[in-house]
């Protein structure tokens, strides 16, 4: 029986049992309550509340801008709606970035007000002060390596990271690295698909990718990038497995339609 059929509740050591079984783990984004359940009645494994949300819920063109009270108000939305599936916050940008004591304040937050499963940061030996701190206070850590969305300013572009030696190289050590503190999983976001194949085997512990090719423990996609309602954003990486985009906007037209023609509400649609 695999992992997944066999357990009530994903948990961190789930996702570890997964990858020694070699079950790969399927991860998506939610922002809200009514979406979350479908996902997590659908049996998603992992749930990420994304600082996404500050592009397809807020309309910014980067996550810098969603605060911490943002974050707390979706997961809390998104945490009353799963039984099942672990849920994962991002911590938001400015919220762990140079200031241990402010992350771990931040993420104590998150787990007291919304009942999350573990936090989720960006960054490499930047932020292993912070991590550690987290764990302290038995908080489980999420990863993030490679294209650091937070950090868009500095790289100045979305393209594929690592590609270099020596940036691959970093890659590697800072993988290693957040596994030896005590990250129980990382995201490998836009790298080579050799060098993410490369981290996943040297780590023991499970690798999300997205973009990173398909040799990793899992993969991750943005729940409205993968179902179409987004729709100027198209990567390479991003299959769309729906086209909710048109098909709601013309659901919308159809109504416009009947309530201006009188033909909604009808005689078995009133009281």
């Amino acid at each position: 029986m695999s992992t997944q059929k066999s357990v009530r509740k994903v948990t961190t050591h789930v996702l570890n049992e997964m990858k020694l079984r070699g079950e790969k783990i399927a991860m998506l984004t939610a922002y809200d309550f009514s979406i979350a359940r479908i996902l997590d009645e659908a049996e998603i494994d992992v749930i990420l509340v994304g600082d996404s949300a500050s592009n397809v819920m807020a309309g910014f063109d980067t996550t810098l801008p969603i605060t911490l009270d943002n974050m707390i108000y979706h997961a809390a939305s998104v945490v009353r709606g799963v039984k099942r599936a672990l849920v994962v916050v991002d911590l938001p940008f400015g919220t762990y970035q140079g200031n241990s004591k402010e992350a771990l304040a931040s993420s104590i937050r998150i787990m007291k007000e919304t009942g999350a499963s573990a936090v989720k940061l960006e960054g490499g030996y930047q932020v292993v002060e912070s991590i550690e701190r987290i764990l302290s206070a038995g908080i489980p850590v999420m990863g993030h390596l490679g294209l650091t969305p937070q950090a868009i300013h500095k790289f100045g572009t979305y393209v594929v990271r690592a590609q270099q030696e020596d940036e691959a190289r970093r890659l590697m050590e800072d993988a290693r690295l957040l596994e030896k503190t005590g990250c129980f999983g990382i995201v490998l976001e836009k790298i080579p698909a050799r060098l993410a194949e490369e981290v996943t085997s040297n780590l023991k512990i499970p690798v999300i990718g997205i973009g990173a090719g398909p040799k990793t423990d899992g993969q991750v996609l943005v729940l409205h990038d993968m179902l179409g309602i987004t729709t100027e954003f198209s990567p390479r990486f991003l299959r769309r497995y729906h086209n909710l985009h048109d098909e709601i906007k013309s659901a919308v037209q159809n109504y416009i339609k009947d309530v201006r023609t009188l033909k909604f509400p009808n005689e078995k649609e009133q009281y």
